[in-house]
């Protein structure tokens, strides 16, 4: 454990080093966050935004943006990063597992998507006013479980990409396609039918519910929890194929 933690600290400062992709990170969610909010208001519209004034909808699902954008973007660039310049193949000589790794670089994405859905609320409050959470217990468990498994997907991502470049485009990709189809970009009634399914197939659509019924008092669900924990298991799994099969080589 005092390794895992030792080497998450000397991630995060080799992580700071390069402190153009953090700010991206970071930015990209407030800067939609603002944009939304000066288009759309607060205004309670019931026909959509699940019945609630739009930046109340949009705090709970810009926790869950954040959270994408460090685990598709940052993390799996990273690790494309490290694979590319040997990096860990000298972990591996080293006697330092590549898991080890990979379970630092997950503290670490947990970390600074904690300081962004921090930025993002704080923002989010100062520029528009919307509700405060119903429950922070539940908003934070939420997202620690939103956090855990964007850790894990950002994992795969960038052990099976080719390069570091590469894991860079296919995230931004999927981010944004998250972002328009997973309820954290227009509003969902408006998409039509196959956008909306393709949404449901995504890990945000069901981590921003699960976050957002905590933030608007709608209580836990546990349902939306089982699916995002359901995409950590299957991520997990297949990172563990791929690092006993990159060992053995």
């Amino acid at each position: 454990m005092m390794l895992l933690l030792r080497l998450a600290w000397l991630e995060a400062k080799l992580l700071l080093r390069e402190p153009v992709t953090v700010v991206f990170t970071l930015g990209l969610p407030v800067v939609m966050e603002l944009v939304m909010g000066g288009v759309f208001g607060n205004e309670v519209q019931p026909d959509f935004y699940r019945g609630v004034g739009a930046m109340d909808y949009y705090m709970g699902a810009y926790v869950g943006l954040v959270v994408a954008a460090l685990g598709l973007i940052t993390l799996p660039t990273h690790i494309a990063t490290y694979r590319e310049r040997g990096v860990l193949r000298r972990f591996d000589a080293s006697t330092i597992a590549r898991r080890t790794v990979i379970g630092a670089q997950t503290i670490v994405t947990i970390a600074l998507a904690a300081i962004g859905a921090v930025l993002v609320v704080g923002v989010g409050i100062l520029a528009y006013h919307p509700a405060m959470p119903k429950s922070w217990s539940l908003v934070i468990l939420g997202f620690v479980i939103a956090a855990v498994t964007f850790a894990m997907l950002g994992s795969l991502l960038g052990l099976v990409v080719p390069t570091a470049r590469a894991a860079q485009g296919v995230g931004i990709m999927l981010w944004f396609v998250m972002l328009i189809l997973g309820g954290a970009g227009p509003p969902p009634e408006v998409l039509p039918d196959a956008m909306g399914f393709v949404g449901t197939l995504t890990p945000l659509k069901h981590a921003v519910v699960m976050i957002q019924d905590g933030w608007l008092g709608f209580g836990w669900n546990g349902g939306e929890a089982l699916i995002v924990g359901g995409f950590f298991v299957v991520s997990a799994a297949l990172t563990a194929v791929v690092l006993r099969r990159r060992s053995a080589r």
